[in-house]
């Protein structure tokens, strides 16, 4: 009878855990963007040289908004 009882405390413990693991996070209210280990949000501040950076990639085959971070990251 004790055994039953562990049993199912472990098994209510279990099934409470994973409820709370699968609750939604919350959304982002910023346009953020990660690549290269780098992470932007908002808009992207370039200079005229970051610019030419960006339209080189994009050129090149790479998305507008990766080139964008990767050229203020580096460029």
């Amino acid at each position: 009878m004790t055994g039953a009882l562990v049993a199912a405390m472990v098994a209510a413990g279990g099934i409470s855990g994973t409820a709370a693991a699968a609750e939604p996070r919350p959304q982002q209210t910023q346009d953020c963007r990660t690549y290269s280990s780098t992470t932007r949000c908002g808009d992207v501040q370039l200079n005229e040289k970051q610019r030419a950076c960006v339209s080189s990639s994009v050129r090149l085959g790479m998305t507008e908004r990766r080139a964008e971070v990767e050229c203020q990251a580096f460029g």
